[in-house]
């Protein structure tokens, strides 16, 4: 049974920076098509990123040149780093496997 754990949220000043963590257990990671997506209050979940089982990212027009997605097949952990935060990147943020499973997701606030 696949399993995400997302960490790292937090609070964090305009303009700062904070990278996620997703824990992935239950398949092999490097064989998975994986996601970050966010849902801020009162709006629909949207995606953020996406990385192929080829490695090969994709990015929401808001968020690129401004987060990265990666992977650490070994350790079975999926990133976000996301710098030049703004405001309205203020969301629960989840992790995504294979488009079908969900992470319980994990609050980034961006906020001075």
């Amino acid at each position: 049974q696949v399993q995400l754990v997302e960490s790292g949220g937090g609070l964090v000043q305009p303009g700062g920076s904070l990278r996620l963590s997703c824990a992935v257990s239950g398949t092999t990671l490097q064989l998975s098509a994986m996601g970050w997506y966010r849902q801020a209050p009162g709006k629909q979940r949207e995606l953020v990123a996406t990385i192929t089982r080829r490695g090969i990212a994709n990015f929401a027009d808001s968020v690129k040149g401004r987060f990265t997605i990666s992977r650490d097949n070994a350790k079975r952990l999926l990133y976000l780093q996301m710098d030049s935060l703004n405001p309205q990147d203020t969301a629960v943020y989840y992790c995504n496997w294979e488009s079908r499973i969900w992470g319980q997701g994990t609050q980034v606030t961006v906020s001075s």
